[in-house]
């Protein structure tokens, strides 16, 4: 936990995936402590977190397909209301360089919009747990969740 707050620190802005949203608010017992650890560094003014309004649609899928349009509501005035979070709209200069991300590195669109905006944004940081964007390392640091030592899954016990 120490080690990625260490490699948080060296990064004004970071941008944040929406696995990290969703790891926190559905409490994942293996990714917790993590986004705890990255979201109150975000919280407390030591970073600013920038998002794509892609993480809004992501994030509220879920309850909208459910007809939990309360709890979707709840999770964007969230979004909106976390300090020092900037959500930032798909603007045509996001879309040029989502389009340049995908053509190099073969990303997929949402992924390619949502690092977009946090490089258009001043990003220099991206946390998330998809291993794959590991590529991106040559625009942007790539900081996976499973990298710092997330908890193991509780294993159970045969009587």
């Amino acid at each position: 936990m120490a080690h990625l707050l260490e490699r948080l620190a060296i990064h004004q802005v970071i941008g944040l995936d929406t696995s990290i949203f969703i790891y926190h608010l559905e409490a994942n017992p293996r990714y917790l402590s993590l986004t705890s650890s990255v979201l109150k560094y975000i919280e407390s003014g030591q970073g600013v977190g920038v998002i794509s309004t892609v993480v809004v649609m992501e994030l509220t899928v879920h309850p909208w397909r459910i007809n939990r349009g309360d709890i979707a509501r709840q999770y964007e005035a969230l979004l909106v209301n976390f300090p020092h979070l900037k959500i930032v709209e798909v603007s045509r200069e996001v879309a040029r360089q989502a389009a340049q991300l995908r053509a190099n590195y073969n990303l997929r669109p949402a992924d390619a919009l949502q690092v977009a905006t946090a490089l258009v944004s001043g990003a220099t940081a991206w946390v998330s747990n998809d291993k794959q964007l590991k590529r991106l390392e040559t625009v942007i640091e790539v900081l996976i969740l499973e990298e710092f030592g997330a908890a193991k899954p509780e294993s159970r016990t045969q009587p």
